[in-house]
């Protein structure tokens, strides 16, 4: 190559660098880091934690920073060595778990606990409807909390994952509680649950036909008990017979069928889930009255109000009262009663969905990029956004869906 010819190319060069040069767009990252705080449980005697020490693992192998309050997770059986281990921080005061952006918990925060609570944060836990107030309401807003009801969050479907897996443990638990109150040892009937040969067997009412009916149907006939399902909806018990293999007695709740069955009822399972946030007896007190004595109710609607119009809450410490001669046991964690399970079922829910919030950029992201996600919150940054929520406390509320809108 000539000199001439060198000292042109060096020229066009020198020119086109002048000229505007393509550059790839940078790519956005979504991947978000939680920083997430689980306090010890203070409220009803809970034994449950939201996260298993190898949850806990798998969250920090993906970059998330997880404290742990000491002692958090001795009711569930795992140890502050097992989430030390796992890559978690266990800290020593309640006030320093509440620094965390997330609060990842199982009962809803006291007053108390809000108050060590930072202004913007991310709370997701129960809301127990049944013994919630609009002063709790009122103290999230204060600190622009925005706070996720884990009985209200869905999943793709439609379903609520939560609520099943811990409906599907109430269900399985429910018989032995009511073995322990039909016993002779805890001043009972001294009856066995389900039957043997020669006596005739336990009857057992259960009111709602959903996944707690299912699974306690399931248990009391596998003990030879004779059981009886009401429900408002046809299709429900059709689904219980076809799932259960069983020609179960099933009937609406017709108000005169429904008291002849509880006048011989030794067992009354309350499982009936409110619909849209209105919780309603359809157990009155004139029908508790006219029930057997010794009789054992466990209503376990009772974190909603209750379905049974005696019921009062109670806790794992007391966990029955006697109205009428008839045994009330109404606690409204019962899942509790078997921590390490529970809490296993939980991480299993609470895992994933943390991954994938991380995924989306974060809780806000996941909450408007998802319905079924949305679905759980009830408040947001200061204001009331559940419609069932709002009008059980009678306050006013905004729909979480202008909002996506005017935020896009």
């Amino acid at each position: 190559m000539t000199k001439k010819e060198r000292s042109g190319f060096a020229q066009l060069a020198k020119e086109s660098s002048l000229y505007p040069q393509e550059k790839l767009m940078p790519v956005k990252k979504s991947k978000h880091s939680f920083f997430i705080g689980m306090p010890n449980e203070i409220s009803l005697q809970e034994r449950r934690i939201t996260l298993t020490p190898d949850s806990v693992a798998l969250l920090v192998n993906n970059g998330h920073e997880i404290w742990v309050e000491t002692k958090a997770g001795e009711g569930s059986k795992f140890s502050d060595k097992e989430y030390s281990e796992a890559g978690a921080k266990i800290v020593y005061s309640s006030e320093e778990v509440y620094k965390a952006n997330a609060i990842l918990k199982i009962e809803p925060p006291t007053l108390e606990e809000i108050e060590l609570m930072q202004p913007r944060q991310t709370l997701i836990s129960a809301i127990q409807m049944g013994s919630q107030s609009p002063d709790y309401i009122k103290a999230l807003n204060r600190k622009n909390v925005t706070a996720l009801a884990f009985e209200f969050i869905e999943d793709k479907v439609g379903g609520m994952p939560i609520i099943r897996a811990m409906s599907e443990i109430a269900g399985n638990t429910v018989m032995a509680i009511a073995a322990e109150y039909l016993s002779s040892s805890n001043g009972g009937k001294g009856i066995i649950v389900g039957g043997i040969t020669g006596v005739p067997p336990t009857k057992v009412v259960i009111i709602g036909a959903g996944t707690v009916a299912e699974y306690a149907a399931r248990a009391a006939i596998g003990l030879g008990a004779e059981v009886q399902v009401f429900d408002n909806h046809i299709y429900k018990l059709r689904r219980i017979k076809h799932t259960l293999g069983q020609q179960i007695y099933t009937s609406t709740i017709d108000t005169v069928t429904l008291t002849e069955s509880l006048k011989h009822a030794d067992v009354v399972i309350g499982a009936l889930r409110a619909e849209k946030g209105r919780s309603r007896y359809v157990i009155t007190e004139e029908m508790v009255a006219d029930m057997k004595p010794e009789s054992v109710i466990i209503d376990l609607s009772i974190d909603q109000g209750g379905c049974v119009e005696t019921s009062e809450l109670t806790t794992h410490k007391q966990p029955i009262f006697r109205k009428y001669d008839v045994i009330h046991y109404c606690v409204p964690n019962i899942a509790s009663r078997v921590a390490h399970t529970a809490t296993t079922a939980l991480s299993n829910i609470f895992t994933p969905t943390i991954l994938r919030a991380a995924e989306e950029g974060g809780i806000e992201d996941m909450i408007f990029a998802h319905k079924w996600f949305m679905n759980g919150v009830y408040t947001y940054k200061g204001s009331l956004t559940n419609e069932h929520v709002a009008r059980k406390f009678g306050m006013k509320h905004k729909d979480l869906r202008l909002l996506m809108a005017a935020r896009f």
